[in-house]
């Protein structure tokens, strides 16, 4: 027990020094985060009194991660400029609000927002005595799907409906999957449209998961941090985690505003603080379980060009080396395609990591002519029909699969051929195949009249339909209908051969099949006419 009059003898600076001490010591413990997360049992989002803590849970400010106690207690050092969160369990799940997002956070900015166009954060107030989270215990299966929106991107409420009519719908009641991820670029640049896109998403009756994306961002902030203030309003925080069976997902804003290299624009990357907490993250992460991390630039550079910092992708993978099985997925180009990193490419994990680059519900940004459910075609740069993708999920290990919208599940190809072609002699007729969910480890073969297969030539190059669809823009005597369309580029996923036409005059059926790198098949077929 301290005496608060000076002991004879005692000198004056050790007072001094001890009365500094305890000072800091106040300080530090004034910005201390403190709560309870609790197995909330009447689900009402109190911590009643009878309701118990949960152990072993972790909890993030951002930056550092903890566990909870025997009590379900936690700990975290604060600041005025902070989102505190919950990572969650596998096996329990949280509240949702009624856009479907999962209420794990507690943005805490006691004077709000710095000013900017669009409204971000509220001022909160002082930081709370304690901030509790509550968490049901639910049947978590190891075996499950989740389906994977890139670039939802609408720039009006009209385009927010194309979204609508043409993605949301065909999903709306679909209780085969668990939940959902977008990968950024929810909206196009007027932030007001965030709550209609949420609006939209909620139909499909799944909890949702955001990332955030270049077009999502405050344009007139100054500093990279304050780029997502309208976002963290609505949304939460850019870059968090939870489990799922036994997958941890890993969500981050891969947006640096402005570029750090001139000021101007966007870079692909990482800031130190969103490293040091997927670093602290991954240290409750059991190394044998599926790291699937989400953010909306590709790690792969592309028409090259420099989308994305190389030092920043060298600290993820050395982040990720100890863990057995990855994969991390992005969206932003409006094309469809896969990378494999190995060690000769940076990675220093076991085998190879893939690398997905999800196909755009927009697809080529609402453009071309209105198909069949009046929403703009939108076929991609590639040739990828819009859409969005599947992961199926077992244990801890993953499918992907991509869903054209509005098509049947198994329609994964196009196959291009010449209509007529003269029958004897050499023919400079071609099958051209977009397998559209296809990578350069694949194999395709095709057949016809079930002869015996042949292999197709991995041929990179530009798709016939979106080239036609160029072409027709420009030879029209009237405006077509609709947005023209973006100008081609290189698909990633197609395959050529010369045509058969040493048969018989005659129509012909042409059947291709498709071996993807993880051992699946699929086929389709055609006809053409040889005379």
């Amino acid at each position: 027990m301290m005496n608060s009059s000076l002991e004879p003898g005692t000198p004056i600076r050790l007072y001094l020094i001890v009365g500094i001490l305890l000072l800091n010591i106040s300080t530090v413990c004034g910005q201390q985060v403190r709560g309870i997360v609790y197995e909330d049992a009447n689900q009402n989002q109190v911590l009643d009194p009878n309701e118990k803590g949960i152990p072993n849970v972790a909890v993030s400010n951002g930056v550092e991660v903890t566990q909870t106690d025997r009590d379900g207690k936690y700990v975290l050092p604060g600041s005025d400029d902070q989102i505190i969160f919950v990572i969650k369990p596998a096996g329990y799940q949280f509240a949702i609000n009624e856009y479907q997002q999962p209420q794990f956070y507690y943005n805490h900015k006691p004077n709000g927002s710095p000013r900017l166009k669009y409204s971000g954060v509220a001022p909160t107030g002082p930081l709370p005595e304690s901030i509790n989270f509550g968490l049901t215990p639910t049947d978590e299966a190891d075996e499950y799907s989740l389906v994977v929106f890139g670039d939802p991107q609408p720039y009006t409420l009209e385009q927010v409906h194309y979204f609508n009519q043409g993605i949301v719908s065909e999903l709306v009641g679909n209780k085969k999957h668990s939940f959902g991820i977008s990968l950024g670029d929810l909206v196009g640049d007027d932030l007001t449209l965030f709550y209609p896109y949420l609006h939209a998403t909620s139909r499909i009756g799944l909890p949702w998961y955001h990332v955030y994306g270049n077009h999502d961002m405050n344009f007139d902030a100054k500093e990279d941090r304050y780029a997502d203030e309208t976002f963290e309003a609505v949304f939460g925080p850019a870059n968090y985690s939870f489990n799922y069976g036994k997958v941890h997902y890993i969500i981050l804003d891969d947006v640096l505003y402005p570029d750090p290299r001139d000021g101007r624009g966007y870079w692909g990357g990482f800031r130190k603080d969103q490293l040091e907490f997927v670093k602290n993250d991954l240290k409750y992460v059991p190394k044998d379980h599926l790291v699937i991390v989400s953010f909306h630039i590709p790690i792969t550079e592309y028409n090259g060009g420099d989308q994305f910092r190389d030092s920043d992708r060298e600290k993820l993978f050395d982040l990720l080396k100890d863990h057995l099985n990855t994969l991390s997925l992005s969206a932003h180009t409006h094309f469809q395609m896969h990378d494999f990193f190995g060690k000769d490419r940076g990675w220093k994990g076991n085998k190879v990591h893939h690398h997905y680059n999800v196909g755009t519900t927009s697809g080529d940004w609402y453009s071309g002519s209105m198909d069949r459910y009046n929403t703009p075609n939108a076929r991609m740069r590639d040739g990828t029909p819009k859409g969005y993708a599947i992961l199926n999920i077992d244990g801890n290990k993953y499918e992907f699969d991509y869903k054209v919208a509005g098509e049947d599940e198994a329609h994964k190809m196009h196959i291009h051929t010449p209509k007529v072609v003269p029958g004897g002699g050499r023919s400079r007729g071609e099958v051209v195949v977009n397998f559209y969910q296809g990578s350069r480890r694949d194999s395709l073969f095709f057949r016809v009249n079930e002869e015996e297969w042949q292999p197709m030539r991995y041929a990179p190059s530009f798709d016939p339909v979106i080239t036609k669809v160029q072409h027709d823009w420009d030879y029209y005597y009237s405006l077509p209908e609709g947005r023209r369309p973006s100008h081609p580029i290189i698909s990633t996923h197609i395959w050529r051969s010369r045509i058969p036409n040493h048969l018989e005059p005659g129509e012909h059926i042409l059947e291709v099949k498709a071996v993807d790198f993880m051992g699946r098949t699929y086929t389709n077929k055609t006809t053409y006419v040889i005379r």
